[in-house]
């Protein structure tokens, strides 16, 4: 799987244009599904929260909105219940998966729950697009700071990567650099402080940072 894993989206024309190599064909030719699942685990979620990304408006130009061929949406907390032949071709006919923010351990238990973890491996040629929880469940762990679930077992998640992502950075007034430098110190793995204008690309293991903004490594 190739990951353009990034805090706000797809927020300027270099994110843009590492989508683009990611995918290989333009974006109208491309098939997305969306994944909304996070937003539950979140207590800033509810039933108005996820309507931009799923109506594809200007509230969500920078992902669902973004001039896709076509845009579905796939709610991991229904797989376990439809059956993996079900919904096994709508995500192995998609060309990108964009997952969005909200709470990324909630993410990754219902991954795991629904079976979409483990098929990740297989899906080789599939982007995956993630914003802040959307990217930060490919990590091997989110700090304290960012479980917001109240069943999280702990911080960990899938650990599809080997760094950790502090999200938003200067976007809001508790995102500063000194506090993800804490965080940085704490988590004890590799880790990176990115705002709404970077991105991070992964592909067959190389980290490649996208920004037209401000963004720092740790470790």
């Amino acid at each position: 799987m190739k990951l353009l894993l990034t805090s706000g989206g797809v927020t300027n024309a270099s994110i843009r244009s590492a989508l683009d190599h990611l995918l290989g064909k333009p974006v109208a030719e491309c098939h997305a599904l969306v994944v909304p699942t996070a937003q539950w685990g979140h207590p800033m979620g509810g039933p108005t929260s996820v309507q931009g990304l799923l109506a594809a408006d200007d509230r969500s130009q920078h992902l669902s909105g973004l001039g896709w061929a076509s845009l579905g949406v796939l709610e991991l907390t229904a797989l376990p219940t439809i059956g993996a032949q079900r919904w096994l071709p709508w995500v192995r006919e998609a060309d990108v998966l964009l997952v969005d923010g909200g709470d990324a351990t909630y993410l990754c238990h219902w991954m795991r729950e629904s079976g979409l973890a483990e098929l990740l491996p297989s899906l080789r040629d599939t982007v995956w697009v993630g914003v802040s929880a959307g990217s930060m469940v490919m990590t091997p762990r989110i700090g304290n700071l960012f479980v917001e679930w109240p069943s999280a077992p702990d911080d960990r998640t899938l650990g599809v990567v080997d760094f950790s992502i502090f999200p938003h950075l200067d976007a809001f007034p508790t995102n500063t650099l000194a506090t993800a430098q804490r965080w940085a110190d704490e988590i004890g793995v590799p880790a990176y402080a990115i705002d709404e204008q970077t991105a991070i690309v992964v592909v067959d293991g190389a980290v490649e940072v996208v920004s037209e903004g401000r963004w720092r490594k740790f470790g």
